[in-house]
């Protein structure tokens, strides 16, 4: 039993001050004020210093990390998991990027065979397959040999049992609507992206059982007002979910700013698409077959093209306050309440009792001061 006292406890839209969250089990078995809660005098009690606590952070989009990339290795995983909680992140799917359906499979085998005994880090909740049915016109920064034409036998065994929670695909290409049926009857969250679709192809697409769409505006063709495409289709459609990556460079601030206010508080789900190069410094990284050089704020192909960023996850938070000019609580709830409920976790995305205990304090600044994972501390910022 734990209680993490004196802290201002974030939900969706508000924030209660002065409270505090009593941990049994790894879950959160109440939240309240220490006088009005009774609790055991054998309680260990953590003073949270007038921080605010928020939901751990889920990121939907991560492809390595600390040097490491997830398509390269997928035994990696759990390295990189380790070290996410000090951006405040407790759960994540890791993505794998087009490349061999045997790569797939090895990722499919370590997902399966879960962290190593004694593991303390973010939960790798499941894989996110980026590709490899994608339409190649819109490639980025994917092999082409490795695309493909979606067919049910691609899939045959992509299930959420298996560790694939999340599809990336182009809803145009032949044969992508009976596999986002498909997906869609299995439990898999299938999201559109490195497509060409047209407004009516998105529509499509969403008809079949697409709920989000992939990094919005990038990889995708330019709105324009006769011909409004895939991202308007996203941006239109209240029953899709626009992943956004508000690193500055993707996406201008004044696009975020659009998608924010066309798609609101539960419309957007934030994501860093980081890469190897998260936390490292500037030098050379790969990103699945390729080499990609970076630099203080991106990551780029040799011609130029963005391959993955290096956004942390509390960073991306901070960048929706200063370009949106939403409060703390809403900035949150895209990294938290939206990505769980978009997953279907009961568990995960708010502080309430019964829900998992993974949860981070952050300053005043949206810093974060330190992490829990099931109630267990996983990162603390030795400065707090």
């Amino acid at each position: 039993m734990l209680f993490i006292d004196n802290i201002h406890i974030l939900t969706p839209l508000a924030s209660l001050a002065g409270s505090g969250i009593l941990i049994d089990q790894g879950k959160i078995l109440a939240i309240g004020a220490n006088q009005a809660l009774s609790l055991p005098a054998s309680c260990p009690i953590v003073d949270g210093g007038g921080s605010t606590a928020a939901p751990g952070f889920i990121d939907l989009q991560l492809n390595g990390g600390f040097g490491l990339d997830f398509t390269q290795n997928p035994e990696t995983i759990w390295q990189v998991a380790a070290g996410l909680p000090r951006y405040g992140v407790t759960s994540f799917l890791p993505t794998i990027i087009t490349s061999p359906a045997e790569t797939t499979r090895k990722a499919q085998e370590v997902w399966r065979s879960g962290p190593p005994a004694g593991f303390l880090g973010a939960n790798a909740l499941g894989l996110h397959l980026e590709g490899p049915m994608l339409n190649p016109a819109k490639k980025g920064a994917h092999n082409p040999a490795y695309i493909r034409l979606p067919s049910l036998d691609l899939i045959a065994d992509w299930t959420p049992e298996n560790g694939v929670w999340l599809v990336t695909l182009a809803p145009e290409m032949p044969g992508a609507l009976a596999v986002i049926a498909e997906l869609n009857r299995r439990g898999v969250l299938v999201s559109a992206g490195h497509s060409m679709a047209t407004y009516a192809e998105a529509e499509q697409g969403f008809a079949a059982g697409i709920r989000k769409g992939t990094h919005l505006f990038n990889a995708q063709p330019p709105i324009d007002h006769r011909q409004p495409g895939l991202a308007a289709a996203i941006l239109t459609n209240p029953q899709v979910k626009a992943g956004l990556i508000p690193d500055g460079i993707h996406v201008h601030p004044a696009m975020v700013k659009l998608a924010w206010q066309a798609k609101g508080l539960e419309g957007i789900v934030v994501v860093t698409d980081a890469m190897a190069a998260l936390g490292m410094p500037p030098g050379e990284y790969l990103l699945g077959d390729y080499a990609v050089r970076v630099d203080e704020t991106s990551a780029r192909l040799a011609n130029g093209t963005l391959a993955g960023s290096i956004l942390t996850l509390d960073a991306a938070v901070r960048n929706m306050i200063e370009f949106c000019g939403c409060s703390l609580a809403e900035a949150a709830a895209t990294v938290t309440d939206s990505p769980a409920k978009l997953l279907g976790l009961s568990n995960k995305g708010q502080l309430t009792p019964g829900a998992d205990a993974d949860l981070v304090l952050l300053d005043p600044n949206g810093c974060v001061q330190a992490t829990y994972i099931g109630g267990q501390l996983a990162y603390s910022n030795s400065a707090r």
